[in-house]
């Protein structure tokens, strides 16, 4: 089990963005969450397998067809067992 820390930067906000992850997330498997930042960039933790997790650094790369995603900060740990039990999005 990993836990996915990422920071999505770029036009990010107002295109539908957190959906995207939300939807994204829930198609591979992940739990976690995803917010808008002051910053205007998009913060996201997901948990699942390193295969899923892969997926999703995939996914946030690309962004909603109206994103552009300008750069991705991320980082991986292992964890024992999963701390959410949904992906949700957070205000």
């Amino acid at each position: 089990m990993l836990i996915l820390r990422a920071v999505v930067k770029g036009r990010v906000q107002g295109v539908g963005f957190r959906w995207f992850v939300q939807q994204r997330a829930e198609r591979i498997g992940l739990t976690g969450w995803v917010k808008n930042l002051y910053s205007g960039d998009v913060e996201v933790e997901a948990c699942g397998t390193g295969e899923q997790v892969q997926q999703m650094i995939e996914e946030l790369r690309k962004g909603p067809s109206m994103s552009f995603v300008s750069d991705l900060e991320y980082s991986t740990e292992s964890a024992d067992s999963n701390p959410y039990i949904s992906f949700d999005v957070r205000f």
